[in-house]
């Protein structure tokens, strides 16, 4: 990589997919780089980008994360090709855990070997996105007889959602990245490094642009609460050493008493992992994660009394000249 892209993630909520072209065009105009999707509870995570590689071919694309226990090997590596086929040399694959809400409540497949079935379906992925036949009996899955009929010719990178030591390490030695999640600027500096290695490294930053700090602190505590109260979420900011400033609400969480949780997250907590203020502060803060470590910041925007056309136009990359000045 020659220096730090500048992503934002897809699709805008409210708008339909079919609309997105325009929104598309417009992010290539303001200087962003890359359009990242997910895979939780709304689009799946190929088809947004399989429109993004067709309306905007200088866009690069990501998916963070596609879950490893969702879709068969085979079928996994099917939809990989088709769209590193469709947008060659412009699509990262993400591949993750997820957790046992989505693998196991949502889907009924069990959860189980986590770590092992990342390693495995990776270790997969490099052979049959080469071409070659797959005729294995992996730890936690067999293939007999699998080969893609239509190989790809320059496979994807593949970029592995990591937060502990294990994971990180799994993906300094076996994927081409990773992909960072709920941590704050100077934590980058505490995870990058368990890697090992200096490969690339993504990470989703939930930006809130809006001066009214009360109003966004409050937003950032029903995100916190909703995602840290998760057991990877909460492990992984008991490793950084944010225990301590979490267990109240952890505790209150857990005694079922909602708005407890949510008054006992303090403000230096949300401040760290949300970042709002003004559209100049947001992207000052959005560089500090750049500045530690971070290849492909990925926003994820939560427009507070400003319009999403604003928000996106107004946290544009600021190495991007002659471009309408927007106040915060």
């Amino acid at each position: 990589m020659t220096g730090p892209r500048y992503g934002i993630t897809i699709p805008f909520d409210g708008i339909s997919l079919e609309d997105h072209r325009s929104w598309y065009e417009e992010l290539v105009r303001l200087g962003y780089t890359d359009v990242w999707s997910a895979e939780t509870d709304g689009v799946d995570g190929f088809t947004p980008l399989a429109l993004a590689s067709a309306w905007t071919p200088s866009l690069q694309l990501g998916v963070a994360i596609i879950p490893a226990f969702t879709r068969g090997p085979a079928l996994l590596a099917q939809s990989v090709a088709a769209l590193a086929e469709a947008a060659p040399g412009r699509f990262t694959f993400g591949l993750g855990t997820s957790s046992d809400v989505i693998v196991s409540r949502w889907n009924g497949i069990e959860f189980d070997e986590p770590y092992k079935r990342v390693r495995d379906t990776i270790r997969f992925l490099r052979s049959a996105l080469a071409g070659d036949k797959v005729d294995h009996e992996y730890e936690t899955f067999t293939v007999r007889g699998f080969r893609l009929a239509r190989p790809v010719e320059n496979p994807p990178p593949i970029f592995l959602a990591a937060l502990r030591p294990g994971m990180l390490r799994l993906a300094g030695r076996e994927a081409d990245g990773a992909i960072l999640n709920w941590l704050s600027a100077e934590d980058v500096a505490t995870v990058k490094p368990e890697m090992g290695t200096d490969r690339p490294v993504a990470a989703r930053i939930f930006v809130i642009p809006t001066e009214d700090a009360d109003t966004a602190r409050a937003v950032g505590r029903r995100m916190i609460t909703a995602y840290l109260n998760v057991g990877v979420y909460a492990a992984f900011h008991q490793w950084l050493g944010r225990g301590p400033e979490l267990e109240p609400m952890w505790n209150a969480w857990r005694s079922g008493d909602r708005k407890g949780a949510l008054a006992a997250i303090p403000d230096e907590v949300v401040d760290a992992l949300v970042v709002h203020g003004s559209f100049d502060e947001c992207r000052a803060h959005v560089g500090r994660y750049v500045a530690n470590g971070v290849d492909i910041p990925v926003m994820a925007v939560i427009p507070i009394g400003v319009s999403l056309e604003d928000a996106v136009a107004g946290l544009a990359p600021p190495w991007v000249p002659d471009l309408p000045v927007r106040a915060g």
